[in-house]
């Protein structure tokens, strides 16, 4: 498939904490191969992480929606999609012939480990050809093992790339997790993560889902209620064991997620405000030690302790369907939207250091 000499902008992260508008080609496509033309792109905490570290340029971004513009014979027969067409894509380039992959579980296949080398959409340099490999761009390059979802194209792109933190929030909490009618759920960290278990764990039909976070995330513990959650617990001003004891009745929680950035405290509270014979759930990365850890009280109540990351493919067409039903207000997440330019200011709001509120923070590469 020949291009038409058609050029790309993309927002390059060529240093830490910096980024550079580019210029690059469209790349000729074979029979496996297809474009997508970027729609929007939500700003992940991997993105602001990868944005304070990078060690050689690339195109951040990938919570990415759009539309495919160019597609090859075979390719368009593997994913059951043609030009036209919306979808939500997936981070992952898996292998596609591993156990894991055949179980759709591509964020533990080894080929897309970025750490190891491995190839990931929003994490793979520019110097690979043909460089469009993450969302903060105009067009992205679809490889041959890229994993695509069918979009409904009435569904509104602010609640649309909500889809993959949506999908983290179902594969935790239904799929893992097994929540559903008569399980009480306690989710730390009311950021998009734990934002996402909370509208899934309602969906889920759980009975009561409680959110906890400090006073500086009072704008999104009130958000998480107009989601559905029955309750929240203000860290800054209410004892949390407490907290949930109260709301509780005594009996503590059936499963508790913590989803929070960092510091170890949240991990010692998540087995104390657990039931007997509850389970925990550990999904994010602290980057640090836990100083002080009593494994006898995991003992003591019988706990299951589960580290969890990422989606599976089942878990993605889940949250596709949560936010085609119009159920839940998901529009409401997205607090900012940036074009190209701002993409710096994006990645800095997202982190806390940039515009004040922030929630989802949104790229549309065409504004």
């Amino acid at each position: 498939m020949k291009n038409n000499d058609k050029r790309v902008l993309a927002a390059v992260a060529t240093e830490p904490l910096v980024t550079q508008i580019q210029e690059f080609s469209v790349p000729e496509l074979s029979a496996n191969e297809g474009l997508l033309k970027v729609e929007m792109v939500g700003v992940c905490g991997t993105d602001v992480a990868n944005y304070k570290h990078i060690s050689d340029p690339r195109i951040l971004g990938h919570h990415v929606v759009g539309h495919i513009e160019k597609i090859g014979v075979e390719a368009a027969k593997r994913w059951g999609v043609q030009e036209g067409d919306r979808v939500a894509m997936e981070e992952y380039l898996p292998c596609g012939q591993c156990d894991r992959c055949r179980e759709g579980l591509y964020r533990a296949c080894s080929f897309t480990d970025s750490r190891r080398g491995g190839l990931r959409y929003g994490n793979t340099s520019v110097h690979l050809k043909p460089s469009l490999w993450g969302g903060f761009s105009q067009y992205m390059y679809l490889h041959p093992n890229a994993v695509v979802h069918r979009l409904p194209k009435d569904v509104p792109v602010a609640e649309a790339v909500f889809t993959l933190p949506l999908a983290n929030g179902f594969e935790w909490m239904c799929l893992e997790a097994k929540v559903g009618v008569g399980k009480t759920v306690v989710v730390q960290g009311p950021g998009q993560q734990g934002l996402a278990c909370v509208l899934a764990a309602k969906a889920a039909g759980a009975d009561k889902v409680i959110m906890v976070g400090r006073q500086t995330s009072i704008r999104r513990l009130q958000l998480s209620m107009q989601l559905g959650a029955d309750a929240i617990v203000n860290t800054t001003t209410k004892n949390l064991v407490d907290g949930i004891a109260e709301l509780t009745d005594g009996k503590m929680a059936d499963v508790v997620v913590d989803v929070t950035s960092g510091g170890a405290e949240p991990v010692t509270q998540a087995f104390a405000i657990a039931k007997n014979r509850g389970l925990v759930i550990l999904a994010a990365y602290k980057y640090a030690k836990i100083p002080e850890w009593d494994s006898d009280l995991v003992l003591s109540k019988s706990l299951t302790i589960k580290g969890l990351r990422g989606h599976s493919y089942r878990s993605v067409e889940m949250a596709i369907q949560c936010i085609a039903s119009g159920k839940f207000p998901v529009s409401m997440l997205q607090s900012h939207r940036y074009g190209l330019q701002d993409v710096d200011l994006a990645l800095r709001t997202a982190d806390g250091k940039g515009e004040p509120n922030p929630l989802l923070v949104a790229v549309d590469p065409w504004q």
